[in-house]
């Protein structure tokens, strides 16, 4: 089974950054590919970020440039380090495994104008 612990989100003012963190337990495999989902009010959820075991990662074209994911491995940690927010990213961020497709409890992003 596996065990999400996320952290990180808040209230910011656009412009602003947040470091969103996410602790994975239970299932080593589980952290091979890990990244970040949100969804916003009312839309789809989508894909964010995420990075596998060679430390290769991939970005949503809305977060490109803006926010960066990174991992400790021996932690089993995760984080997104978003910059430049803007209202557009207000939403619920999940921590997710791509092996087994499973969310993390999510932690809310709100970016005020």
């Amino acid at each position: 089974q596996v065990h999400f612990v996320e952290s990180g989100g808040g209230l910011v003012q656009a412009g602003g950054s947040l470091r969103l963190s996410c602790t994975v337990s239970g299932d080593t495999v589980s952290f091979n590919v890990i990244g970040w989902y949100r969804q916003a009010p009312g839309k789809q959820r989508e894909f964010v970020a995420k990075i596998n075991i060679w430390n290769v990662t991939k970005y949503a074209e809305s977060v490109e440039g803006r926010f960066t994911i990174s991992s400790d491995r021996p932690k089993s940690t995760v984080w997104l380090q978003m910059n430049n927010l803007n209202v557009e990213d207000t939403a619920v961020y999940y921590c997710h495994t791509f092996i087994y497709g499973i969310d993390g409890q999510g932690t809310l992003v709100t970016v005020s104008a």
